[in-house]
């Protein structure tokens, strides 16, 4: 999956393309950019390394946002993505690159999404493709797609992490001054305004709760460090993380555990008492249902995914 292609060709949005290139064009990725000859983007001029054809030579396949959602993709397009994904390639959309996806069959029968204003258009002119409008990405496998443009780099953020673990992808994360991690069933967009400054009510609690992630903090314990009454607590966490204050610190306490996994050999026990989760049977119910994996399970995938990368 390091062998990454970018599809590219006249009509692709550069926003997105530049997302993908600034996440994979570096080690350990061999990055591609594949297109018919010089392209057009927008207001820049693009020369690729390869034809279309060198994308059947990748391990994961990333298709940009199209433009015009009204004009269907080039075939030669189409036919080389389909092409890549028969040969065995992950595909990846960007943004409104799901129609590109769409338009080679690869959607039929899977769910996917794509920036929310296009959502309905992609529905109507694909009805075998299960649209959902309200997530950041949708990864069904071998075919991936996200939203509108910032969705871009948690899709990336993501592919990164399946390859190789969220230390990793925290560390690119850091790089490029982003969040490390947003789930992809998070809604495209929140009614509550963000802060828009750093020192907003839970500036100084969350640091605070990520250091002490192994003590079993409550909502209630929350609330009391930050000196307010839980139900005001709720509704901080709502406008600062789009969610409430037990998910998030479940999301924390995951986060966590797979990073213990994937660096450590500690006992699932050890990593239950070192995340919070008290038992291993509790780590192990939380983990399976927010991963689709048990604990034990992960840390095996990952040790082959990063043995097979060498």
């Amino acid at each position: 999956m390091d062998r990454v292609a970018l599809a590219v060709t006249d009509g692709m949005l550069h926003f997105e393309l530049s997302v993908a290139y600034e996440v994979f064009g570096g080690a350990p990725y061999d990055l591609t950019v594949c297109g018919p000859g010089p392209v057009r983007l927008g207001r820049f001029r693009l020369e690729p390394d390869a034809g279309l054809d060198g994308l059947r030579d990748a391990g994961t396949v990333i298709v940009p946002g199209w433009a015009d959602v009204d004009v269907d993709p080039p075939v030669e397009l189409v036919d080389a993505v389909r092409a890549a994904h028969e040969a065995g390639a992950r595909v990846a959309s960007l943004c409104t690159g799901a129609f590109v996806l769409a338009a080679a069959g690869l959607l039929d029968g899977r769910r996917a999404t794509t920036h929310w204003a296009h959502t309905d258009v992609l529905a109507a002119r694909h009805p075998l493709v299960e649209v959902d409008p309200d997530v950041l990405y949708v990864d069904t496998g071998t075919v991936l797609t996200s939203a509108g443009k910032a969705a871009a780099m948690d899709l990336c953020l993501h592919l990164v992490r399946l390859d190789h673990g969220s230390a990793f992808a925290n560390t690119v994360a850091r790089r490029l001054v982003v969040p490390p991690h947003r789930a992809g069933g998070q809604a495209q967009f929140v009614t509550a305004p963000v802060p828009e400054r750093d020192d907003h009510p839970l500036a100084d609690l969350l640091p605070w709760v990520i250091e002490r992630l192994d003590q079993p903090l409550t909502v209630e314990d929350l609330a009391r460090r930050a000196n307010m009454s839980s139900r005001h607590l709720g509704r901080h966490f709502r406008t600062v993380t789009g969610t409430t204050p037990l998910q998030w610190l479940l999301n924390q306490r995951i986060r966590r555990a797979q990073e213990l996994l994937e660096s450590t050999g500690d006992s699932v026990d050890a990593v239950a008492e070192a995340t919070g989760m008290g038992t291993a049977t509790t780590l192990r119910r939380h983990f399976n249902r927010t991963l689709g994996v048990p604990p034990d399970a992960y840390r095996r995938t990952f040790r082959r995914t990063r043995a097979a990368a060498g």
